[in-house]
């Protein structure tokens, strides 16, 4: 039996009328939007989301990859990388036409989803670069890593059992990293102005934010 089979005969009959009703990457989405943002450093599986209702970024990467594997995408995640004093932030990727887009949980308004425009993964990538920040106002997004395909972790049932997850985190701090930023660039960049600041922590959780050292 597939991951995938496995999944859907471990959903209750409410639980498939949700999963039934994400049929577009929009929909996927929607429901990632409307979950709490998960404060707690634990990993939930695509199934223990859906049953719990709560997700950080890593947990809704998952279950938008598993989603969009129901949908014929394969479930590809990517891990964007701080330079420091920052969370890194899982995406799960799609491809339309050539072009990739992206589907993401976040605590912040302006890292969660993109359309289906950007004909390579830096550029996809890029287009975070401005809204990602910490509390103190820096702009932090220094690299991101190759593709990982989660299909290489069926055979342990990521989709239904939380036990893969620490081997999936572990496998992203050891791909491929491609920088995006010089210390050049590092060095010349702007603090976040307060109006964007505002706008970008509209609706977060607190508790879920990243403290910087002071």
């Amino acid at each position: 039996m597939s991951t995938v089979e496995t999944f859907e005969q471990s959903l209750s009959f409410s639980e498939r009328q949700v999963m039934a009703r994400l049929t577009t990457v929009q929909n996927i989405q929607a429901f990632l939007d409307e979950l709490p943002y998960s404060a707690e450093e634990i990993y939930r599986c695509p199934l223990r989301v859906l049953r719990e209702r709560l997700a950080h970024c890593f947990d809704g990467a998952l279950f938008a990859a598993a989603a969009l594997r129901r949908l014929g995408y394969p479930p590809l995640i990517v891990d964007m990388l701080p330079r420091a004093r920052d969370d890194d932030h899982v995406l799960a990727l799609y491809k339309k036409d050539g072009h990739w887009g992206a589907v993401a949980k976040s605590n912040f308004v302006g890292l969660r989803f993109r359309e289906p425009v950007y004909r390579t993964l830096r550029e996809l990538v890029m287009s975070y670069f401005e809204q990602y920040y910490n509390v103190a106002r820096e702009k932090t997004l220094w690299g991101y890593t190759v593709p990982l395909n989660l299909k290489t972790f069926d055979k342990q049932n990521w989709m239904g059992r939380d036990e893969p997850l620490e081997a999936i985190a572990l496998r992203l701090d050891q791909i491929r990293r491609v920088p995006v930023v010089t210390e050049t660039m590092i060095a010349g960049l702007s603090p976040l102005d307060e109006r964007s600041y505002r706008a970008g922590l509209l609706g977060a959780n607190e508790a879920g934010l990243y403290k910087p050292p002071r």
